[in-house]
């Protein structure tokens, strides 16, 4: 895969447009980040379609970064120069505009929270209830290990977190199976499952949102900003916003995520302001 450093795309990109290197080499590979709510394989298959779609849309080429896991994509974060476009929930989000200068496109339309469930003879009690019991969740810091924490906030009454899913589906699946007595997912995943009680939900945060890097030329911005605006148009995405849990996307400001990087506080490498 020829993927060049993002310090380079302005530059060759400057050089297309004044007609000094040949088209193949104008054939700059962009790379699109996304949070590790899959196993890179299914990744790979869920966000084809979409980066697909933006390479018709743009007549730029998108290729994805799959990171193994939380703690791999977190450590990216703390290396901007490793993505050019990312998708990230409102902590991630806001640790990159603010830390990294990464400029957000587009957010979802539905805002996000995460609520915890469990087993319906948990109806009607409260997150103490599962004191000495086992949560599963994915690995830290994801949004919904984060809040899962501030449920808890003495370590002492913790529950013991599973931080083992590969997908917040598959924390679920760890509850049906025994091997966990709850689980914390996004909240939109709730009503899916009627057969599981709803525990506790947290406060409510702008939806994921798409960022670019601030080195990715204004007008590369401009289009992917624009397909993304009009993606529910696009029959063949159908299945990708149902699997994300999105209607569609909608602009986005800097403003909207200020504040929600200190989520990320007491995880390792967060620089404070």
């Amino acid at each position: 895969m020829n993927v060049l450093p993002r310090s380079l795309h302005l530059l060759l990109a400057t050089a297309c447009a004044m007609t000094l290197v040949g088209q193949d080499a104008c054939a700059v590979e962009y790379r699109f980040t996304a949070e590790p709510i899959y196993a890179p394989d299914a990744a790979r298959e869920i966000y084809k379609p979409l980066l697909d779609y933006l390479g018709r849309e743009t007549g730029e080429k998108f290729v994805l970064v799959t990171p193994a896991n939380y703690g791999s994509y977190w450590r990216n974060i703390l290396k901007p120069a490793s993505t050019d476009f990312s998708y990230d929930e409102a902590h991630f989000a806001d640790y990159r505009i603010a830390r990294s200068g990464f400029l957000p496109l587009v957010r979802t339309a539905e805002p996000t929270s995460y609520t915890l469930l469990a087993n319906l003879d948990y109806e009607g009690r409260k997150p103490d209830s599962l004191q000495g019991k086992s949560i599963a969740t994915m690995a830290a810091p994801s949004l919904g290990y984060a809040l899962l924490a501030q449920f808890y906030p003495n370590p002492v009454e913790q529950p013991r977190f599973l931080s083992a899913a590969r997908s917040w589906r598959d924390g679920v699946q760890m509850v049906f199976g025994g091997e966990a007595d709850a689980a914390i997912v996004p909240t939109w995943l709730k009503d899916t499952y009627p057969n599981l009680a709803a525990i506790q939900t947290s406060r409510t945060f702008p939806g994921p949102a798409v960022l670019a890097a601030p080195e990715v030329p204004a007008e590369v911005r401009d289009k992917v900003r624009d397909a993304l605006l009009k993606l529910g148009d696009a029959p063949e995405l159908a299945g990708l916003l149902l699997e994300l849990g999105i209607s569609k996307f909608v602009a986005a400001q800097a403003g909207e995520y200020a504040g929600n990087r200190t989520i990320l506080e007491g995880f390792y490498g967060y620089k404070p302001d």
